[in-house]
């Protein structure tokens, strides 16, 4: 039995900015986002609108952590945006610690780590993006993550 989901279309930049926006009062400190899709889906623009919606200035910039791998943002709660595309194993996704920053209290979000959520704390929202149409696919890896998923369905 496959887990439940939700789909959303988006049409426009605008609607996914919206669905950033109604995302982000659901997340709460070491909760933990998972965003997959194909280059060029829009993974790194969600990321920027749900900053934004958590508080971060449009004075900041938010871009890809590609090469950085790991970059964090003073939003409320504090978000660390990773991203572990050129990343070989699970034993380099663990070493940057992203699951003592859960622990420590912030929201991580995860570009490409669809298959390292266990080495990550588990428990995932994971948003896969999609091209032709443009839409998004929610769905969790466990309890909280399931909650998360409840409320968005509740919200619309």
């Amino acid at each position: 039995m496959s887990s439940p989901s939700i789909d959303v279309l988006l049409p426009t930049r605008r609607a996914t900015t919206r669905l950033a926006a109604k995302l982000a009062p659901l997340l709460r400190p070491g909760d933990l986002l998972v965003l997959s899709g194909e280059l060029g889906a829009g993974k790194t623009f969600f990321v920027r609108a749900l900053c934004r919606a958590l508080g971060l200035p449009h004075s900041v910039a938010v871009t890809s952590p590609t090469f950085a791998l790991v970059v964090e943002h003073d939003t409320r709660p504090p978000l660390a945006h990773a991203d572990v595309y050129r990343l070989s194993s699970a034993k380099e996704v663990q070493a940057l610690g992203l699951d003592h920053q859960r622990d420590e209290g912030r929201l991580v979000v995860v570009e490409w780590g669809e298959p390292h959520v266990a080495v990550l704390g588990g428990d995932a929202l994971i948003l896969t993006l999609g091209l032709g149409p443009r839409h998004a696919t929610f769905r969790a890896t466990g309890p909280r993550s399931g909650g998360i998923l409840a409320e968005l369905a509740q919200s619309g």
